[in-house]
């Protein structure tokens, strides 16, 4: 049986190219209870007799953590142990130092470990700055030894190149990528040529759709199975059961050629993009093994002849709508029951609007920042069915200049808190009417410009872009908006990050 490639994401982390998911235990214990974390591990060892030593997981995927720390108990010292990466994934609030200990410390308690070897964070909602300052609390961590490298989960490229521009060190970004889904082939792998990270693919098998079962098969009209009720949305998004089949007839074909499963080819497809280091690949605890399925993977390659004939197929279906992580933070959500209600509640806002004294019906939001009481102003002010939002710069917390060195990353986060300070008044992106935007460099012009028009592209407001001299604190840009909401009418436009 061929071995799985390997590929080092840090210096001295070696991970098998095909990584064992194991999001699969929050389904099967929803069914049938808690799984035995002994008879899980022995599970888990075949895989890593097999060279597939590395595990992925989540705080929320059941009992995975626990199963995964009884397996790393049976490591004897000086043996290699295997690799568990893990995520945490916290409703949207304040991330204290505290807050974020107790979240890594969750994870190592859980896993049974003094260091967690990748740690990957996951946020719902860009508008609420506190992503950011948990970034920099886990970096302390990592620097006290609680981690050993730090990576994210659905970023998109621009919130991926802020946390970068901000000076965090990460090594990973987990998104969804697939021969139907194929978004992290854009802005992802440009950013990733340019900078130390690397991706994990998920979803490559599409919860199972691409495989043999499916092939010439009917469209399901049942699907009770999480994994599955999320991927066929994605096939819907790319153009419907039709389209899919024309992509699943070309992987077939593809299989036959080389003698290998139309889930080979899927998965190898994507462990051919650049800057992937690793595919994710699903494991049903107590069911099928399939490591010799997936060690064919590392016994052949995909020719010129095959991408083309997969090309073929692409342009027989939509590309997915957006950027990477979407899907959780923007309508129409592609998650199994098609909204949040399986992770939240809801996403509290981290502004909310008060009543302006002396102008009655008036209401504003405050932000924070020291110079809103030094100044004596606010950061934004809805009069009627106008709003107002200040002039805003990239600071985190009261004073903290986000991402000095680029106006792009900092148009980015502006655009946050814009979209923030609008929430609180149950406005969004499309009633935003007209934007200025001011740059100390005009070099910047395209930087800046390219972020804008990744929130307002579509919706185009009247604009206006002025290079002044400086801007006070150092700051690369600063941007304010207009707004024109109808009276009393909530924005069904989600968030603009």
């Amino acid at each position: 049986m061929a071995q799985p490639e390997r590929y080092e994401i840090a210096p001295g982390l070696n991970i098998a190219r095909a990584l064992t998911g194991l999001w699969q235990v929050a389904d099967i214990e929803r069914k049938q209870g808690k799984l035995d974390p002994e008879a899980g591990a022995d599970v888990l060892q075949r895989y890593v007799d097999a060279g597939f030593d590395t595990f992925d997981m989540a705080d929320h995927y059941g009992s995975a953590e626990i199963i995964t720390g009884a397996l790393l108990r049976r490591t004897g010292t000086g043996s290699p142990k295997p690799l568990a990466f893990t995520k945490w994934c916290p409703p949207p609030g304040p991330m204290s130092a505290e807050i974020v200990r107790k979240g890594v410390q969750e994870r190592l308690d859980r896993l049974g470990v003094e260091r967690v070897d990748l740690l990957q964070f996951h946020w719902w909602s860009f508008q609420h700055p506190a992503w950011l300052d948990a970034l920099h609390e886990l970096t302390a961590l990592r620097e006290e030894g609680l981690i050993r490298e730090i990576g994210v989960t659905n970023f998109d490229a621009a919130h991926l190149a802020l946390a970068l521009a901000d000076g965090i060190a990460l090594r990973t970004n987990q998104v969804s990528f697939s021969l139907v889904d194929r978004r992290a082939a854009g802005p992802l792998a440009e950013l990733c040529a340019t900078s130390p990270v690397r991706l994990l693919a998920y979803g490559t098998l599409c919860g199972g759709f691409l495989s043999e079962r499916w092939l010439d098969a009917p469209e399901p009209d049942q699907i009770t199975d999480w994994s599955k009720m999320k991927y066929k949305r994605f096939i819907d998004a790319a153009g419907g059961w039709k389209a899919f089949q024309t992509i699943l007839s070309a992987a077939s074909a593809i299989a036959r050629k080389h003698g290998v499963s139309i889930a080979n080819v899927a998965t190898r497809w994507v462990l051919e993009q650049r800057a992937v280091a690793g595919v994710i690949i699903g494991a049903r605890l107590g069911e099928n093994i399939h490591t010799e399925d997936n060690a064919q993977l590392f016994a052949y390659e995909l020719d010129r002849e095959d991408h083309d004939r997969l090309e073929i197929a692409f342009a027989q279906t939509r590309p997915i709508p957006g950027d990477c992580g979407d899907e959780y933070r923007k309508p129409p959500f592609l998650t199994a029951t098609g909204d949040l209600s399986d992770h939240l509640d809801q996403i509290p806002l981290s502004y909310e609007s008060v009543p302006v004294p002396y102008r009655l019906g008036a209401e504003r939001v405050l932000s924070g920042s020291k110079w809103e009481d030094i100044a004596g102003y606010c950061r934004a002010q809805r009069v009627g069915d106008r709003i107002l939002v200040s002039g805003t710069t990239a600071t985190a917390g009261s004073d903290r200049v986000v991402a000095p060195d680029d106006a792009g990353a900092q148009t980015t986060f502006i655009l946050d808190k814009i979209a923030e300070a609008l929430a609180a008044f149950g406005a969004g992106p499309k009633d935003v009417i007209r934007t200025r935007i001011y740059l100390v460099d005009e070099a910047d012009t395209l930087h800046v410009s390219n972020a804008h028009g990744r929130v307002f592209g579509e919706i185009k407001p009247a604009n206006t872009l002025v290079v002044v001299a400086k801007l006070v604190g150092g700051y690369r840009v600063e941007i304010e908006a207009e707004a024109l909401v109808a009276p009393d009418a909530g924005s069904a436009n989600g968030p603009m990050g």
